[in-house]
This record gives C-alpha cells, structure tokens and sequence, in this order.
C-alpha cells in the first residue's frame, strides 16, 4: 500500500499534480463514506480503509474523508438514494445493488457469462462502458468513478449437494446482480441481503443457500459454519467492479485537482484490489476445506442451463429496460470486436 502511494505521488509530483504550492492552496474538503462491507470482511474491508488512507496522502490532507461501517450512517441498501439527495457524502459500493432502480445498473457491476477482469475494465474505459455508467448514475443525482474489481468469485454455499437441476427448485437463496434472474429461472427463490446480513439468514434459515464473494471474503463471513458444499466457478461473476459514489454537491466541492487525485485513487485501488485478490484466494481455499467445506465444481450440465437461462434473461431485460438494452449493446458490440484478440493473443 505505502509503495502504491509513493509511486503515485510520485508521479503526480513529476506532473505538477501534488506540487506542494498546489497543496497549500486547496481548500479542505471534508467527506463521509459509507462502506458497503463490514471493515472485517477480506480483502473488501482492507480495500475501504485504504482508499480512504489514500484519498488523504495523495491530497496532504485536503481530501478529509472518513469512513463509516455499512449502517452506521444509512442503510447500505439506501447508499445510492442518500448520496444522490446528499445526506451522504459518498459511498464505496457495487453498482448491481440498484436494480431495483433499474436493472442496467447491473451491467456495470458483474455480468454473466461475461468477460474476465482486463476485457471488463477494457469496455468500461474504452469501450463506452464508464460514460454510460455516469449517464445512468447521473439521472439519480450522482457522480460515479469505477474504483476496484475483482476476478471470478465462487458460485455459491449449500447444504446440501445439488445433484441435479431439480435439486435447485424450491431453495431460497441469497443472490446477487443478474444472476438472480438467472436462478430464479431454475425455481430458486432469490433476494439481495447485504454482507452482514447473510450470515444470520443462513444460520436461522431464512436462506437455504447464498452467494456473495471469493473464498477469502466468504470465509472471514463465516458461511462455512453452515454450509458444507461450496460451489465454483462463478458464472455469474467472473470479474465485479466497485464503484465510488458521489453526491454531485460534494463533487461540486473539489477543485479540478482532487478531482484528478480521486480518480487516480480509484485507478490505484483497482489494481491493488485485484492483485491482492488474486494472491490470496488458495490459502483461503484450503482453510475453508480444513473446516470440512467441499469444494464443488459445476457440472457442464448445469452450466449450459444456467447460460441457457442467462439467454433468456438478456431478451427480456432488453425489452423491459432501454437502459439495459444501451449498455447490452455497446458491451456485446465491444465483445465481438474484442473475440478477434481474445482468441489469437491468448491461449486457449
């Protein structure tokens, strides 16, 4: 983290970005940030803290940012309509807990079936994704910065093992994104509860199974008390992006350079946060299996119902959303540009 920050600086200086004149002459903006996940959860805890951490450093002390357990201020829930009406300043996030706004805004959080984490961050910087990220943002009040991303998460906790397709019809199940419309094809019974709500729904029952992370994450919420059966690869989530949220009051109030720092920020977070999510996933593995947790992988059987499902998703989110057909269509144009290097610079 600290190598992260000097580097940046250091880069920023190189630029007159953070030249200290500059420093001296902005304004302390103050903020407070909701975080989206208890500060315990791994990797996603560690990721909040420094961000705020680095909001600090690279600004001197200009950005004040303070960060804030999900629920101690508002909701996590209600992160996007606090900040869009500015009771909250900010918020560290997934842009796939709006659905219930509109389910574009899934698009910009994790997709089915969808790419891995350098042709996802390749769509949404060059690709157009960002801007129509910002454009669907902007109509509730809210400025937004793409600001970390993770590779496949697992695909979820059961306790029971599911043999067949029919296994799935009746379970209620935690789920997040796209994918819920997905399994709800299948009979599952979905609903979207936040990181510290899962564990008490698992345990009492009020969940049969649930997804929400990557093995170091899922393990430090402690799923496996429950839940023996642990199910990959996430097809639902092959690469995810945070996003920082912002009122456009707050945003008003930093000058053009925080608003530079704030973007670096982020850009430096992504790179951390997968990095680091990409070295810590096997450890986290074999702890879980030494608590007697199998690790399961799907069968293709499954896979192909779930695409097939996912399909069928894709169709009607299209008709019922022109904000999801917008980024379907500047993401599945991309993709098939993108198939060409994908398939002749990577190995199959």
């Amino acid at each position: 983290m600290k190598f992260i920050i000097k580097a940046l600086a250091g880069a920023a200086i190189a630029t007159g970005l953070l030249a200290t004149p500059a420093i001296a002459q902005e304004k302390k903006v103050r903020a407070q940030m909701g975080w989206a996940f208890p500060s315990t959860t791994g990797l996603l805890g560690p990721t909040q803290t420094r961000l705020v951490e680095m909001l600090r450093t690279l600004s001197g002390g200009s950005i004040d940012v303070k960060g804030f357990e999900p629920g101690a201020l508002v909701p996590a829930s209600q992160y996007l309509d606090a900040v869009g009406n500015g009771s909250l300043d900010m918020a560290w996030t997934v842009a796939g807990f709006w659905t219930g706004k509109d389910i574009a805004f899934a698009m910009y959080g994790s997709v089915p079936f969808g790419p891995g984490v350098g042709e996802y961050i390749a769509w949404m910087k060059h690709g157009g994704g960002e801007k129509l990220m910002k454009e669907l943002h902007a109509k509730y009040n809210v400025e937004t910065i793409p600001c970390g991303i993770i590779s496949p998460e697992a695909s979820g906790w059961f306790r029971k093992e599911i043999k067949t397709l029919d296994d799935l019809k009746g379970l209620k199940m935690r789920f997040f994104g796209l994918g819920a419309n997905v399994m709800q094809k299948l009979g599952v019974s979905t609903q979207l509860l936040q990181a510290g709500e899962i564990f008490q729904a698992l345990q009492l029952g009020t969940i049969d199974a649930t997804e929400f992370s990557m093995p170091v994450m899922d393990y430090t919420l402690g799923f496996h008390q429950v839940a023996k059966y642990y199910y990959f690869p996430g097809w639902h989530q092959q690469a995810t992006i945070n996003q920082l949220i912002i009122s456009k009051k707050k945003w008003a109030e930093f000058s053009p350079t925080q608003k530079a720092i704030i973007q670096a920020a982020c850009d430096a977070t992504m790179l951390q946060q997968y990095a680091e999510g990409e070295a810590s996933q096997f450890k986290a593995m074999k702890d879980i299996e030494a608590k007697g947790v199998k690790l399961m992988k799907w069968s293709p059987e499954f896979l192909k119902a779930f695409e097939k499902a996912w399909v069928e998703v894709v169709a009607e989110q299209n008709a019922k959303s022109p904000e999801f057909k917008k980024a379907w269509d500047s993401y599945s144009t991309f993709r098939s540009n993108y198939k060409v290097w994908k398939e002749l610079g990577y190995l199959q």
